[in-house]
């Protein structure tokens, strides 16, 4: 028994060296790889080097200014990478049955992470209580292997087909002003009038048209955006302050127009219906707490436990 615990604890440690040394070659530095694994550099730097000690064979050339593969750290970081994937495999099929633990990173918009995917998370963590969730907001399309994202929630009307993606919801727009706006503003009872209105851009969504749509007619208009963003939040907030005509998701609007703070404008044109996706890099050795996590996101959401924020 103490002999095949031994070996366990040496094959854990060896595969721990080689996720470092792949992370390593991702990064091209010791201390953003610390960073991202959550470890000390001199541990980086040691597990580097039992890589190598393992091997016989320096896979690393360090300077100063950088870090980058020797020609036998090339010929072997896919080898590595597939060794990894074989051991996380045989990890995630011993988890089926167990309890679900582990870390799972997942990215999302700022207006969606706060208003509505706290609430979704609380509820998978009231359950899993031995998962860990770190929650990385980002106003830009992030790269999930290099930045080791585990899960990203997106709300597109055509995802990145170099990912696996899995839609959960559908994502309803409005349009949105405050009162105090259009009192002072042109008239505005048809899509085209919105040319004459200053209007409020989102920088990731049809910033220069708004595409409305009216039983079977369809208006694309060309809108002047004197303010623009990249989150839908500064942008609400921009309305309520009557500084425009907003296009909004109505998960982020409806609160506002219960209590008056906007209104809504041309209440019979709709705007364009996006899918929200759960999107991943690869389904192989897709770990079972994420799994989980997307299975609960998608009944979560299926089930209209949608959040009213208070603002």
């Amino acid at each position: 028994m103490c002999i095949f615990i031994s070996l366990f604890v040496h094959i854990m440690d060896r595969l721990t060296a080689a996720t470092v040394f792949i992370d390593v070659a991702s990064t091209q530095s010791f201390t953003a790889t610390a960073k991202r694994l959550e470890m000390s550099r001199p541990m980086v730097t040691r597990h580097v080097e039992a890589m190598e000690n393992w091997l016989n064979v320096r896979l690393l050339n360090r300077t100063t200014r950088k870090v980058s593969l020797t020609s036998a750290g090339e010929r072997c970081l896919q080898e590595v990478q597939a060794w990894v994937e074989q051991a996380q495999g045989l990890k995630n099929q011993l988890m089926v049955h167990s309890e679900l633990s582990g870390r799972i990173r997942v990215t999302a918009s700022l207006s969606f992470g706060f208003a509505q995917l706290i609430p979704a998370v609380k509820s998978f963590m009231d359950r899993h209580p031995r998962v860990d969730i770190d929650i990385d907001v980002q106003d830009r399309t992030v790269d999930l292997i290099a930045e080791r994202i585990d899960l990203a929630i997106r709300i597109t009307p055509s995802p990145d087909p170099s990912l696996i993606g899995r839609p959960i919801a559908k994502c309803d727009s409005v349009l949105v002003a405050s009162q105090a706006y259009l009192d002072s503003a042109p008239k505005l009872e048809e899509p085209a009038d919105l040319a004459a209105h200053q209007c409020l851009g989102h920088e990731n969504f049809e910033h220069h048209v708004w595409n409305l749509r009216r039983d079977q007619r369809h208006e694309s208009i060309e809108v002047n955006c004197q303010l623009k963003s990249n989150e839908a939040m500064v942008l609400l907030n921009a309305a309520i302050h009557g500084m425009g005509v907003s296009l909004q998701p109505t998960y982020l609007a409806n609160s506002a127009l219960e209590r008056g703070a906007l209104v809504q404008v041309l209440p019979q044109w709709q705007p364009k219906v996006m899918d929200i996706y759960a999107l991943y890099p690869s389904r192989k050795h897709l770990s079972p707490a994420v799994r989980h996590l997307i299975d609960h996101l998608d009944d979560y959401f299926s089930s209209g436990e949608w959040q009213d924020l208070p603002f």
